[in-house]
């Protein structure tokens, strides 16, 4: 392991389990979390390994699941090394830029780090490997939604639109909670460019790292209560949610469905995420 990253060579489903199985064979082995996936990371690389594994996700279920439920999960996405290996970049200031805590702004209780350019390889990987099939599917909501604006092919060329209108700053993120800790229902708007999709990757291990501490969404439906979602995944799985807004299917047609995102109390033990936010901040 050198400063934090381990040191490798270079280079829609069933509503119950909202589990999203990749396609690809070399996908499929990526997934499980087994010593034969760790050797497929080391002979190719971390970074490599991970674009492997997205470019073979069913991303027409993903986007189904998204639809019908607000949120899809993908299972395995980091091995438990690399998880280990990410959450103890924590303890290494100089990645960061900034750290918050979240009681001094009534944000909850917990604290996060934002990353400093340049951004951790592995961060990088799954930023842009993941950017392109979204990018897709943010065009097709922003076309059902009657937005006119369209996102770019490659994430490099949305980032330059981001840091044209001024945003600049890097907003990947790792989080840590400890028991009694909480995050407020929020959205992650960083300025007026908003890539519409994010996503998270649990690093700790639920009922052996920690208790609680659920990842919660609420929708907001038009002349309806709120709907709240408890998000079930596992130490390596990667959820991907709307930061503000979805489309969805009504009896008159397509409407918005506006979102929020929280983190339910830690009862016990401490809890490490990584969060990838796809457009820089102010």
């Amino acid at each position: 392991m050198k400063n934090g990253e381990l040191d490798f060579a270079a280079g829609a489903a069933p509503r119950a389990s909202r589990k999203v199985a990749p396609l690809s064979v070399a996908a499929d082995a990526a997934q499980a979390q087994n010593p034969a996936q760790h050797q497929a990371r080391r002979a190719v690389g971390a970074a490599a390994g991970i674009a492997v594994h997205v470019a073979g996700l069913d991303w027409q279920a993903i986007e189904a699941e998204l639809l019908s439920h607000g949120y899809a999960t993908v299972p395995g996405m980091l091995t438990a090394e690399e998880c280990s290996a990410m959450a103890a970049q924590y303890a290494q200031p100089e990645l960061f830029r900034s750290r918050v805590v979240m009681a001094q702004h009534g944000f909850g209780s917990g604290e996060y780090q934002y990353f400093r350019y340049p951004l951790p390889s592995m961060v990088v990987a799954l930023r842009q490997s993941l950017y392109g099939p979204l990018a897709q599917i943010a065009n097709r909501w922003h076309e059902l939604l009657g937005v006119a604006s369209r996102f770019p092919a490659e994430h490099t060329e949305f980032l330059a639109r981001c840091h044209a209108a001024g945003q600049q700053r890097p907003t990947p993120l790792l989080l840590q909670y400890q028991s009694g800790d909480y995050n407020c229902l929020h959205q992650d708007l960083y300025g007026e460019q908003v890539f519409p999709l994010q996503a998270a990757i649990l690093l700790s291990e639920p009922g052996r790292d920690f208790t609680g501490g659920e990842l919660v969404l609420t929708e907001q439906r038009p002349r309806l209560q709120s709907r709240v979602e408890v998000v079930p995944w596992q130490r390596g799985d990667l959820v991907i949610f709307p930061v503000d807004q979805r489309p969805a299917q009504g009896g008159r047609g397509v409407y918005r469905v506006h979102m929020r995102h929280g983190v339910s109390r830690l009862r016990s033990g401490r809890r490490h995420t990584l969060g990838i936010i796809f457009h820089d901040a102010a």
